[in-house]
C-alpha cells in the first residue's frame, strides 16, 4: 500500500470536483476548492474520520468494497479506479465490473435529476444507484446482496416484488425481465454472472424456466407504464432510458406529463420523500 500516493490521489480528485458535479447544492462560499472531506465521506458512506485519516496517510488499508465506494463518490473513470486499487495495495481489478462501478457519464446525468425518479441499472437488473425520488417510489434497492441484487431474480423469487405493478401487467413484465436477461446472457456467456443467474432461476421458478425456453431477446423498457405505490396508489409514468456505449448500464428516468394525475402524484412524492403517510393526509 502506497499511503502517500493514495492520500495525494484522493485529495487531488476531491479538489477537482465541485458540489454540483455530484448533485450537491453549491452552498456558501468555500475557502478551499473542491468538495469537503465530509462530503466525500457521506457520498462514500463512510465516517469523515476514516476518510480524513486516508488523506493524512494514517488510515488502515481500505477494503475492496471501500475502494469501490470511494471510486463512485469521486466519479472515477475505469482507469482512475484501477489506479486507486493499485496504490491501495489491492492490485488491479481484472475488469471494471458493472456490479461495482457506475459509469461516470451516467452518474453526471443522475446527479442533476432531483425532481423525478431516476436510477442506474446494470444489465442484470441490479440497481447500482438511485436518487431520492426513486427511493421514495421503489424503496431502497441498493442494499441487496448475492443473487437478490438483481431485480430479475427478485421478480421470480419474491412475490412482494410484483406488487408495484398492476396484476394485469405482470405477465408482460415477466416476459420483459426474461428477455432482458437473455440479452445479457448472450453477451456475457454461460460462465458469467448472467449464467449463474439463469441457472439459479431455472431451478427456483417454473415460470422463468418456461419463459426462458421461448428465446425472446430484447432490452425492454416500456415507454409508458403504471406503477403501484403503497400509499399513492397507481402512478402512470413515461420511461426514458440512456445506455452506456456498451449497453452494460442504463439510466432509467421516470416522468409524467404535466397536468396529469401521475404528475401531481410525483410532485407529492417529491415533497414527502420516503416517509410513510396515511390516506387521511392524502385526502
Amino acid at each position: 500500500m502506497d499511503r502517500a500516493s493514495l492520500a495525494d490521489f484522493l485529495r487531488r480528485r476531491r479538489e477537482a470536483l465541485r458540489p454540483e458535479d455530484v448533485g450537491l447544492p453549491p452552498g456558501a462560499r468555500r475557502r478551499a476548492p473542491g468538495l469537503r472531506r465530509e462530503e466525500v465521506a457521506a457520498l462514500a458512506v463512510m465516517s469523515t474520520d476514516y476518510y480524513t485519516r486516508l488523506e493524512q496517510q494514517r488510515g488502515p488499508q481500505p477494503s475492496e468494497q471501500m475502494l469501490a465506494s470511494l471510486a463512485r463518490a469521486l466519479r472515477l473513470t475505469g482507469d482512475e479506479r484501477a489506479y486507486l486499487f493499485r496504490v491501495a495495495g489491492r492490485g488491479t481489478p481484472a475488469s471494471v465490473s458493472t456490479a461495482t462501478h457506475v459509469a461516470p457519464a451516467l452518474l453526471r446525468v443522475l446527479d442533476r435529476l432531483d425532481d423525478t425518479p431516476a436510477l442506474i441499472l446494470s444489465d442484470l437488473g441490479e440497481t447500482l444507484v438511485q436518487n431520492q425520488m426513486a427511493a421514495a417510489l421503489f424503496g431502497d434497492e441498493t442494499g441487496y446482496t448475492g443473487l437478490a441484487r438483481s431485480g430479475i431474480y427478485r421478480w421470480f423469487t419474491d412475490p412482494s416484488e410484483r406488487l408495484r405493478y398492476p396484476e394485469g401487467d405482470r405477465d408482460r413484465q415477466s416476459r420483459a425481465q426474461v428477455a432482458n436477461l437473455r440479452a445479457a446472457y448472450g453477451s456475457m456467456g454461460p460462465q458469467s454472472r448472467a449464467g449463474e443467474l439463469v441457472r439459479a432461476l431455472r431451478k427456483a421458478s417454473a415460470e422463468f424456466a418456461e419463459l426462458w425456453e421461448r428465446h425472446e431477446v430484447a432490452k425492454r423498457f416500456e415507454d409508458h407504464k403504471t406503477l403501484i405505490h403503497p400509499e399513492l396508489g397507481a402512478i402512470e409514468v413515461d420511461c426514458q432510458v440512456l445506455f452506456t456505449e456498451d449497453q452494460s448500464q442504463a439510466l432509467l428516468v421516470l416522468t409524467a406529463a404535466p397536468h396529469t394525475e401521475g404528475y401531481e402524484k410525483l410532485r407529492l412524492l417529491a415533497v414527502l420523500g420516503r416517509q410513510r403517510f396515511t390516506d387521511a393526509e392524502i385526502n
